[in-house]
């Protein structure tokens, strides 16, 4: 149950007409969106033109239509292979692997890092069931195993971790550490500017930047 919000029962109507009830409902169910909050979105849309509704409408029904995963480093994309793999300017040699797509937008951010991605789609996390073979780290092997697999053909040779400095972050940047150093690979780390226990997307654009700039070798 989500704080501030009050649950109805099945077939109870709310105090408002039944259209309105059901987008509070839908809106409440969005992460962190509690009734109060839900009914401010609610009306919002109820008091925009129908234009702005529609485009509301549009864009969230493109969203699940047209955003896929890049085939190379599951990057969420509109187009195959997605933008950063397609650049002729990015390094294909060097990878920045994250956890989370939002991890990969924060970074991007910064404009510091000039290396292509690989986004895990998760942690290694055993109590809550999350194993290496639930996240794309196979992908990544088979990039560095074979370059037609990478972006633009490239052999990699340095891979830097970026996952979050937190127990299931470490756990996972370990397992892949010795994953990679088998196919002789540089591993290195973020800086930790990050502090720890913190999550990538919270950071600033100067804390990723350093440590970006500042990562160390793993051995």
């Amino acid at each position: 149950m989500k704080r501030g919000s009050t649950p109805r029962a099945p077939g109870e109507r709310g105090p408002n007409p039944e259209p309105i009830e059901r987008l509070i409902d839908e809106f409440g169910r969005l992460p962190g969106i509690g009734r109060r909050s839900a009914e401010r979105m609610a009306f919002h849309v109820l008091k925009s033109t129908g234009e702005e509704a529609h485009r509301l409408s549009v864009a969230i029904d493109a969203v699940k239509r047209d955003i896929a995963t890049c085939s190379i480093c599951f990057n969420l994309t509109d187009i195959d292979p997605c933008s950063v793999c397609a650049n002729p300017a990015r390094d294909g040699s060097v990878v920045l692997v994250v956890e989370q797509f939002r991890d990969l937008a924060r970074l991007e951010q910064t404009a510091m890092f000039k290396g292509v991605y690989h986004v895990l789609t998760g942690r290694i996390d055993a109590l809550a069931g999350v194993h290496p073979e639930h996240l794309t780290i196979q992908h990544l092997l088979k990039r560095i195993d074979d370059p037609a697999r990478n972006s633009q053909g490239a052999r990699i040779v340095e891979v830097i971790l970026g996952t979050n400095p937190n127990l299931e972050g470490d756990s996972t940047a370990l397992y892949l550490s010795d994953q990679l150093h088998r196919r002789g690979v540089k591993v290195s780390r973020l800086a930790r500017g990050l502090p720890s226990g913190s999550q990538l997307e919270y950071a600033s654009r100067a804390v990723l930047a350093d440590a970006i700039m500042g990562r160390q070798a793993v051995e």
